[in-house]
């Protein structure tokens, strides 16, 4: 009977909240609002709502609170995986300078033995190749060429190097000094991060007139001129060459003004330039090949900078009569330039990894890559000289630098009676040594890269410019070839397969299918499939004509990229 009369009770709330709902929900949201801490807490008794807001307020005390706090506890394995990946971050940065400097030094022995070449093997691989160039005609052997197209390079990396010594000589390099000694500080600090941005434009560029010289000069003859000729290339070559050593002259000459300051401002103020890389690298996204790119362009630096201090050291000690003693007072700013730049590479190297997420085993197969380089050069069917693969890849080339240095040990040193000359002589003895020693560890050690790397298939590839053209041919071909689909794919040329097979590929298509040759095992080590096995996967997938589908852009190999770009055939 109690039950009766709160049924309509119950259904006439029911109808107001059915006809007034919005006016309803405002004054239910507060109620809600206000049952929640006492849920919380654990005050499940809402019979008396006066009781229950009296004991809400009385449980909201700061002791409460301060119990809470310190004994509340949280589960790290909740999320294990983020905290498994800071983790491996930490480990990562930790590797890295082990790592980098890995790859650091590896590439400092590539750069030195480079630059030893143009002073010990460069002069004796000319003196063979004029001499080639004189007694070949005397013995009447006409049918073959004077000049190999590697001794045509070595003769003109030769006369580059004489004709632009010469105009070096009219070069005062204690005028250049006193000029600069007089500028102000903030001037030169602009003047030095200036040369160091034109100093990497001419790299870049520098290489490629070189290259162009090369190329013009050994061109086959029965090809149609599409060039200006050798001559003119080779004086932009010459004057290529003496404005990037005077170039780096001065740049020289402002770290020796700065050495010599007596406040050595200057000399901090460039030394916290290296910090301001770091500003400009560390926030900014990063491949693979861009890091790759960073790292050579680290390692070409780091060799220069030691190559300045060099000349530094011997400035100034001609300067005290070659006192011992004032070697002493150099070293403590040597090892402060040698420190920050180690130390800005490190940190730098440490958060690019970080930010990007790339693992330090990256460093690993960068050193693969330029493994693979030297290896590949030594190779008889090789397209390019070693000295030159280094250059496009690292932006390293030798030819200023040495020039300057021979500039300036020949204006230090005095080279008087045969004693002297005795000394010279053993001097050079021991730099061809020194050269020979460090191409056979250099040649061991990049063996045992690439084989831990496994690119040892790699050597046996056609070069990048056969594969270019390959490419080429099948895009023209992809084109203009849609009417005769059932003529027979080209083979690529391989290393060791006589002209026959290139005859064979000319002929039509009954022809070609007597002279086809085998494959060998190595193309399935090529990073990028040909183009028309695309094609007919994608037929067959799709059951479309070739006619109706549209003509691909053929993917490139990862050796014929720009060297200055990518890091070979390891990145992905």
């Amino acid at each position: 009977m109690a039950d009766s009369p709160s049924t309509p009770l119950l259904g006439e709330e029911k109808e107001k909240e059915g006809g007034g709902k919005d006016r309803q929900g405002l004054k239910t949201e507060p109620n809600t609002e206000r049952e929640g801490p006492a849920e919380t807490l654990g005050h499940k008794d809402k019979g008396d709502g006066g009781k229950s807001k009296n004991g809400n307020l009385s449980d909201l005390s700061l002791g409460r609170f301060i119990t809470t706090e310190l004994n509340r506890g949280y589960f790290l394995e909740h999320n294990e995986a983020k905290y498994t990946e800071r983790r491996e971050r930490v480990y990562t940065c930790l590797r890295i300078p082990k790592e980098l400097e890995k790859l650091m030094i590896f590439g400092f022995f590539l750069c030195l033995d480079t630059f030893l070449y143009v002073f010990t093997l460069l002069p004796l691989r000319v003196i063979l190749a004029l001499l080639r160039l004189f007694t070949v005609p005397c013995c009447g052997l006409r049918g073959s060429r004077l000049l190999q197209p590697a001794q045509v390079c070595d003769v003109l990396k030769g006369f580059i190097m004489v004709l632009c010594y010469s105009m070096m000589s009219y070069v005062d390099y204690s005028m250049m000094y006193h000029l600069i000694r007089g500028q102000s500080v903030i001037k030169l600090y602009i003047i030095y991060n200036m040369l160091e941005v034109a100093d990497r434009l001419f790299s870049s560029f520098g290489q490629d007139i070189l290259d162009a010289l090369y190329w013009t000069a050994t061109e086959p003859k029965e090809k149609k001129r599409a060039h200006i000729g050798v001559i003119p290339h080779f004086f932009m070559a010459v004057l290529y060459v003496f404005l990037h050593a005077i170039l780096i002259m001065v740049q020289a000459t402002t770290l020796n003004v700065a050495f010599n300051s007596h406040n050595k401002s200057l000399l901090t103020i460039m030394m916290s330039n290296n910090f301001v890389e770091i500003k400009g690298s560390v926030f900014k996204k990063f491949e693979k090949n861009n890091l790759f790119q960073m790292s050579n362009s680290d390692i070409k630096e780091r060799f220069t900078n030691y190559i300045l201090l060099l000349i530094v050291c011997l400035r100034n000690m001609e300067q005290f009569s070659w006192n011992p003693d004032h070697l002493w007072v150099l070293f403590p700013d040597v090892v402060m330039v040698i420190t920050s730049e180690v130390a800005v590479d490190i940190v730098k190297h440490a958060f690019i990894t970080k930010f990007n997420d790339i693992n330090a085993d990256v460093y690993g197969e960068y050193r693969a890559s330029l493994a693979f380089d030297l290896v590949s050069s030594r190779q008889k069917n090789a397209y390019t000289d070693y000295s030159d693969s280094v250059s496009r890849r690292m932006g390293f080339i030798p030819l200023p630098l040495a020039l300057l240095l021979i500039r300036v040990v020949t204006s230090s040193v005095k080279i008087q009676g045969s004693l002297s000359f005795m000394c010279v002589l053993l001097f050079y003895m021991g730099m061809i040594t020194l050269k020979v020693l460090n191409s056979i560890v250099l040649l061991g050690t990049s063996c045992s890269f690439v084989k831990a790397a496994k690119m040892e298939e790699k050597l046996f590839d056609p070069p990048p410019s056969a594969v270019s053209s390959r490419a080429n041919s099948r895009a023209h071909r992809s084109k203009h070839g849609q009417t005769a689909p059932q003529q027979a794919e080209p083979m690529p040329k391989k290393p060791g397969v006589s002209e026959a097979s290139d005859i064979c590929q000319t002929t039509d298509a009954t022809e070609n299918a007597n002279c086809v040759l085998p494959k060998s095992d190595s193309e399935k080590f090529l990073t990028t499939p040909d183009e028309e096995d695309d094609e007919k996967i994608i037929n067959s997938d799709t059951g479309l004509d070739g006619e109706e589908l549209k003509p691909r852009t053929p993917k490139k190999d990862l050796l014929e990229i720009d060297r200055f770009t990518i890091c070979g055939n390891r990145i992905d």
